[in-house]
């Protein structure tokens, strides 16, 4: 495929966000470099949202496109950190999508504005908890708006796989050598490895914490098939038999057990991962009105709907209320999920991000 029969496909979206991954990476290029292109010449008037392959979808922004006629812009990042370090370094777009671990960093950073709620119609019906996650709403600002929640755990093949009890140490299990893998998101991986090793405090590493984790993390290497990022790669590794146990979000469940694959999804001994993931307002936005609008297109029941149903939970509560109750149970989500919330350990901002990137990057080139 040429580059011209590339910008074509996008702007004409025969070619989906994930073909398209695989087509640029095959060539050496990244996916977040694509949009700085072909992004602006999709839709120059409207808003840019830069967020996760897999959410860059219609069903999850149906206001915004009734109000404004077409989608956003729609530039993918594959993790918080690229999508960090390119808003650093001056790439333009309105809003973007971290996790509530990055709030603080972002904001420190300077590359996130305080987002205005009263412009935000859907706001009232957005789960409490959710709205003061980790210095979301610091210093009477609000730099967080929470859209989707879920958890990150082991996933693993029901009739591959022998459990004796549900713990992290699967994933170090030398029975499975080769058939094993892990997200290459260090916030997860390193929470993971220090739960399981027993370090005090897995988002406060001390020194001697990282290299514990840098140990564990080493003696695993051995024992994996690859590091995923590609929750779609993991999902066909799965169903074929190549990986039998990995980390996993839970959207991966379902998606598998619809393809008839035996799969379960654990509450590990030393503890479920929680996560949050939401808006944020770029200092840069060329759009914020734009961009508003799009925030609260993000948080509305219609884009919870399409987001329960893809197998994630959703910040507003009408959501749950409207969802049909055996779709929640096969989701594994309860109806009103507020308890719910409060059991898992939720991602909060790591103190020790970026010596815990280098230990792990050294980790994976074996040095």
């Amino acid at each position: 495929m040429t580059k011209d029969d590339l910008l074509a496909a996008i702007k004409n979206r025969s070619l989906s966000r994930r073909d398209m991954g695989r087509v640029l990476a095959s060539a050496g290029i990244t996916l977040a470099a694509v949009p700085m292109v072909a992004g602006r010449a999709l839709a120059e008037e409207q808003a840019s949202y830069f967020t996760w392959s897999g959410y860059d979808v219609p069903e999850f922004f149906p206001g915004y496109i009734e109000k404004h006629g077409e989608s956003p812009a729609l530039p993918v990042f594959a993790d918080e950190e690229e999508a960090f370090q390119k808003l650093r370094a001056g790439f333009e777009t309105d809003v973007a999508h971290p996790c509530s671990g990055r709030i603080v960093r972002w904001r420190d950073a300077g590359v996130i504005q305080a987002i205005d709620t009263s412009r935000l119609s859907n706001w009232g019906d957005v789960f409490p908890d959710l709205k003061t996650i980790n210095g979301a709403a610091d210093d009477g600002q609000q730099w967080f708006v929470p859209i989707d929640w879920g958890n990150t755990s082991v996933i693993y093949r029901a009739d591959l796989v022998e459990i004796q009890e549900e713990s992290w140490e699967i994933l170090w299990d030398e029975r499975y050598e080769g058939r094993l893998s892990i997200g290459t998101d260090i916030t997860d991986t390193a929470v993971i490895t220090g739960l399981l090793i027993g370090v005090e405090d897995p988002y406060a590493m001390t020194d001697d914490d990282i290299a514990r984790v840098k140990a564990k993390l080493e003696e695993q290497k051995p024992l994996l098939r690859y590091y995923w990022s590609d929750p779609t790669q993991l999902e066909q590794s799965l169903a074929s038999g190549e990986v039998v146990a990995s980390t996993a979000w839970n959207s991966a469940l379902p998606t598998l057990i619809e393809q008839g694959v035996d799969v379960k999804f654990m509450n590990p001994k030393e503890g479920i991962l929680t996560w949050c993931c939401g808006a944020v307002l770029t200092s840069n936005a060329a759009h914020p009105e734009l961009a508003h609008d799009l925030i609260d297109a993000l948080i509305s029941p219609e884009a919870g709907a399409w987001l329960i149903d893809y197998g994630y939970g959703h910040s507003n509560k009408i959501s749950f209320e409207q969802a049909d109750p055996q779709l929640l149970a096969d989701r594994g989500f309860p109806p009103d999920p507020t308890a719910y919330l409060q059991q898992g350990i939720f991602s909060r901002d790591n103190k020790r991000l970026d010596d815990l990137q280098q230990m792990f990057e050294a980790v994976q080139a074996g040095t």
